[in-house]
């Protein structure tokens, strides 16, 4: 038996109140204990400035009650009435263009607006003075997938004035300013704080620093709009807070507005990730163009794990066909129940369909749901209807500690957005390669945050990529570095390429790169290379994309087949000096692991494993039957523990 549960988005407000009572039924049928509603009805619960109309929302909330459904509450600030606009015509934020961005969807507002702050925690604060304690309320959810549809930066006015006071917060002085973001360069040097815009619209790129300050303030934007209505709902309610991220969004801290919450959640479509946010060749694509990515939903998991401190759910969960992405192919038989214990492995304790009933109208009707839009049930819904049989009889198991953890940083996102140096380096995608790299040898993962101030608990840490070590991580990597130096190190690190790679004002730091504890090692000189120039490393696979020139006297274990070093290793840490392909990595993973003593397995094509304290749970991705371990495990299938 298990206390994971299932649950589906519901907008009352679409349908006919005579129908709510028959789906809050037929959910509670099917095996549904939790119903998330409201977080876009701010147009009928507040028609015009403070009119409220909680009456209908009154009802939802006893009629899903009533049926034994537990409700998350959501705020409805990612969806401003049309009258907020009159009252703050300034609060539209302006793209990077300085196009204003207008009424007509969902996400118009300045996430710096002070105003419309105020405005959406004062909305906050009344849903709490009502429903903070109301028996249905199970958790409530602030906004809806902050930074969706490219909004967390804004470049009007509002975030403009916002700017120069963060940044007089910050430096104190313009001489300060000038001095840390080198502006002596080109003639950029400033003489008072009110000379200063966003860094779009210049004649070629913008000062780096300039530019990483100016993610770290639409960063903190976002964790200030949170935290007031967090704030505000705690002043009326005990039940637990928590917010749904996204896929691949990496354009605000997410570890920073998580420390203000009680659950991460985030929003699963495997599908549609597949095709619209994920780098692969059209072979990769076309194998599983009905199943999504093996690893992808994986690595989502793993990071709002640890955004919300062991406690995360999938909010929304993809039931088939989505509308917006460039093909929205429907999944294989099979999908819908293998996303959803895949998430219950990882440690989920809610998965939630997106939506109970397909809409007839507006944007997403193209959007699927566990009902078609007749109120027949779709696909997925028997799919549903399984797993909550089987959680009534399995339990997978709590997931365990990792094997491995892997360091994730916005910062270094931002970073390597703003430098990139190469076409085609992208700091997600690295970290994403790792990522791969240790589930294909059977291998389960944490992902961490900068902020880590211990790694003993993993045998082998990854951090490629980073952009500068936090005190906190800077600290807890010396101590790893001060571990005896041999084979049976308790805890080793992997790190590079282009780890440490610049001061917290995008300088470079000297002694130069990476500067890591023990390791007597510089970056001399680097290069970004084409697809068509891979460097060939001597036993088996290659560097991609980037290539660094290393000098000092850590031990070179991987030479390129040119004689350079490829990877270097001192006491606990190894280096990389470039990107592995797939190969390179499954052979430093096979090594690195059989040093620390973990039990890796090559996983096959599509085959995946992650551990439980139950035992091992196995999810094929591969539209065919695999074999491992002398277990078959069916296309688009599970094997649980103990089945």
């Amino acid at each position: 038996m298990t206390d994971r549960r299932l649950g589906v988005c519901y907008y009352p407000e679409h349908w006919p109140e005579d129908r709510w009572p028959e789906d809050a039924a037929r959910m509670a049928r099917a095996g549904i204990g939790v119903v998330r509603i409201g977080e876009f009805a701010w147009s009928r619960l507040e028609p015009s400035p403070g009119d409220f109309r909680f009456d209908w929302l009154d009802r939802a909330m006893d009629t899903l009650g009533r049926a034994g459904l537990s409700v998350v509450l959501g705020t409805p600030s990612a969806t401003p009435p049309r009258w907020m606009l009159d009252l703050y015509p300034d609060m539209v934020p302006v793209d990077a263009a300085g196009r204003p961005r207008g009424f007509g969807s969902r996400r118009h507002y300045d996430f710096a607006h002070a105003g419309y702050r105020a405005e959406a925690a004062r909305m906050a604060e009344r849903l709490a003075r009502r429903y903070g304690r109301h028996g249905a309320l199970a958790a409530w959810q602030t906004d809806n997938e902050y930074g969706c549809h490219d909004t967390t930066q804004a470049f009007g006015p509002v975030a403009a004035r916002a700017f120069r006071d963060w940044l007089a917060a910050r430096y104190g002085s313009v001489e300060a300013l000038n001095a840390a973001w080198g502006n002596v360069f080109w003639s950029m040097e400033y003489q008072d704080f009110a000379q200063i815009a966003p860094p779009n619209l210049t004649v070629t790129e913008p000062n780096p620093a300039h530019a990483m300050d100016w993610h770290r303030f639409a960063s903190d934007q976002v964790v200030a709009f949170n935290r007031a209505q967090v704030a505000a709902i705690r002043a009326h309610s005990d039940r637990p807070i928590l917010h749904n991220y996204m896929g691949r969004i990496t354009d605000f801290d997410h570890w920073q507005v998580g420390a203000d919450l009680d659950i991460a959640t985030w929003d699963s479509y495997p599908i549609g990730f597949l095709s619209d946010r994920l780098e692969a060749d059209p072979d990769h694509k076309r194998r599983f163009l009905r199943q999504g990515d093996p690893d992808f939903q994986a690595f989502h998991h793993d990071l709002y794990r640890g955004v919300g401190r062991g406690r995360w759910w999938v909010m929304e969960q993809q039931p088939g066909p989505v509308n917006w992405a460039p093909w929205n192919p429907a999944p294989l038989p099979g999908m819908v129940r293998l996303w959803t214990w895949e998430a219950f492995a990882h440690g989920a304790e809610v998965v939630s369909y997106f939506r109970w009933r397909q809409a007839p109208f507006a944007q997403e009707q193209m959007h699927a749901g566990l009902l078609r839009p007749d109120g027949a049930p779709a696909p997925a819904l028997a799919e549903v209807e399984t797993v909550a049989a089987e959680l009534s009889a399995l339990d997978p198991g709590a997931p365990v500690r990792g094997d491995v953890a892997i360091v994730f940083d916005y910062a270094s996102a931002w970073a390597t957005k703003i430098q990139p140096q190469g076409a085609d380096f992208d700091y997600f995608r690295l970290v994403f390669d790792t990522y791969r790299a240790f589930r294909r040898a059977g291998l389960s993962v944490d992902v961490i945050g900068p902020e880590t101030a211990d790694l003993s608990p993993w045998a082998l840490v990854a951090m490629p990529g980073l952009f500068t070590l936090s005190p906190a991580l800077g600290a807890a990597l010396a101590r790893v570095a001060a571990q005896p130096s041999d084979a049976a190190a308790p805890t080793r690190i992997l790190a590079g390429p282009r780890t440490n790679w610049r001061t917290p004002d995008f300088a470079i730091p000297e002694p130069l790169p990476p500067a890591l504890p023990g390791l007597d090692l510089r970056v001399a000189r680097v290069e970004s290379l084409p697809p068509s120039a891979p460097v060939p490393v001597r036993g088996g696979g290659a560097l991609l994309r980037w290539f660094e020139h290393l000098e000092g006297t850590a031990t070179v274990t991987l030479a390129t087949a040119d004689g350079a070093p490829a990877a270097v290793e001192s006491g606990a840490i190894t280096y990389l000096a470039g990107w592995p392909d797939e190969a390179l990595f499954d052979r430093l993973v096979a090594g690195l692991a059989a040093r620390q003593g973990l039990r890796t397995s090559a996983m096959p094509d599509g085959l995946r494993r992650r551990r439980t304290a139950a035992g091992d749970v196995l999810l094929n991705y591969a539209p065919e039957p695999r074999e491992h371990a002398g277990r078959t495990v069916p296309a688009a299938g599970v094997l649980l523990p103990g089945t």
